[in-house]
């Protein structure tokens, strides 16, 4: 179950996710859960790059939402 609760941001932040969750095809909410999901796994591990990070997260959501196929081995 999703649990949800009102945040106060302020307008320029809402402002940037409303520019970018159009590009992303993703609402301002989730836009902006993206970026905190992102930023949570930076600081846990500070090693990584942000394009590594982003590549995992785009290939998860592919996946969770079936767009992968299986690779066959010859």
């Amino acid at each position: 179950m999703v649990k949800t609760t009102n945040v106060h941001l302020n307008n320029e932040l809402i402002e940037k996710a409303n520019g970018s969750c159009i590009e992303s095809n993703r609402s301002v909410s989730a836009q902006i859960e993206h970026w905190a999901r992102i930023g949570a796994v930076m600081e846990d591990n500070p090693d990584l790059t942000y394009e590594f990070v982003k590549q995992v997260m785009v290939g998860k959501a592919e996946k969770d939402d079936g767009k992968l196929e299986s690779y066959q081995f010859s």
